[in-house]
């Protein structure tokens, strides 16, 4: 009974939110009261929208019935999958998704794109070159020039960790919410700090680098690069997992109720927030490769 009672006063927030702007909008069309009729549409929304959502999740709760409620658990490890008696991680299985189809659509642009490159850029030539340009002055602001290959990592670096959020608003578990994707990542990143620093110096300066002002600091300085690629690789699995856990706990708390709001919040941890976290951790290993080879 109560069900209905609240389908009701949906419907009928709904309405009067709905002819209440409708009289404000049909008001006098001045200037003046111009200016003052967006404060005056503000609650008529509000009404509007609250009975809308009140409305549509009593509708589904009468024609699906109410989500069963579940015990909230949260696994560190990605599902285990098994295809013709191999089990894979589900998180192997996701990476392997995104690298196909970043690699289609490279493919597409080096046969149809840049083939009709021309000295006057426009449409997607634009974008393309805008989006190397722009990755190859923030790298070599950072670190300098050190050759063509950073900027190239840098960028692959980032696409997919923009192709894990494209996953995460499809539903699914991003592979940078798994521990062992993000120390694979932080570990390449900490060769590559070794590589570029020993490139620079060459064997001894590197060792030597460490060892300054004063001898007394090279363990120190040891142990603060050996924990790099475990410090890299826990703060992105920690915010990627914390992300990933806030909008599970939304749904479980809402129920039936999970309409709207959820996909306003997908917007800022499926979409910003895995958006900082790409920039924090492009920035932290150019930050950590110039320290290498300064």
């Amino acid at each position: 009974m109560l069900d209905y009672v609240l389908l009701a006063l949906g419907a009928a927030m709904a309405l009067g939110g709905w002819f209440w702007r409708k009289s404000i909008l049909t008001g006098p069309q001045t200037d003046e009261a111009s200016k003052g009729r967006k404060k005056k549409l503000l609650w008529p929304t509000v009404l509007l929208l609250a009975g809308l959502w009140t409305l549509s999740e009593k509708l589904l709760q009468l024609i699906f019935g109410s989500v069963p409620a579940e015990e909230f658990t949260v696994d560190i490890w990605a599902e285990r999958i098994t295809l013709g008696g191999v089990t894979l991680s589900a998180t192997v299985l996701i990476t392997w998704a995104i690298v196909a189809v970043v690699g289609v659509l490279a493919v597409a642009i080096r046969l149809l794109v840049v083939p009709r490159m021309t000295d006057e850029p426009k449409g997607v030539q634009n974008v393309l070159e805008l989006i190397v340009e722009t990755v190859c002055s923030f790298t070599h602001s950072s670190v300098g020039d050190l050759g063509g290959c950073l900027p190239s990592y840098i960028f692959a670096i980032g696409v997919f960790m923009i192709g894990c959020a494209a996953v995460e608003l499809l539903g699914l578990r991003a592979p940078t919410s798994d521990i062992t994707m993000t120390f694979s990542m932080a570990l390449v990143t900490f060769v590559l700090i070794n590589y570029y620093g020993i490139k620079k110096k060459g064997v001894g300066g590197r060792i030597s680098s460490m060892a300054k002002p004063t001898p007394v600091v090279f363990p120190i300085k040891v142990v603060s690069d050996l924990a790099v690629p475990v410090s890299l690789a826990c703060r992105l699995f920690g915010n990627m997992l914390g992300g990933m856990i806030v909008m599970d706990l939304l749904y479980m708390a809402l129920g039936n109720a999970a309409i709207g709001f959820p996909s306003v919040l997908g917007l800022y941890f499926n979409v910003f927030h895995p958006l900082i976290q790409t920039y924090i951790f492009v920035t932290l290993t150019l930050t950590f490769i110039g320290e290498a080879t300064e």
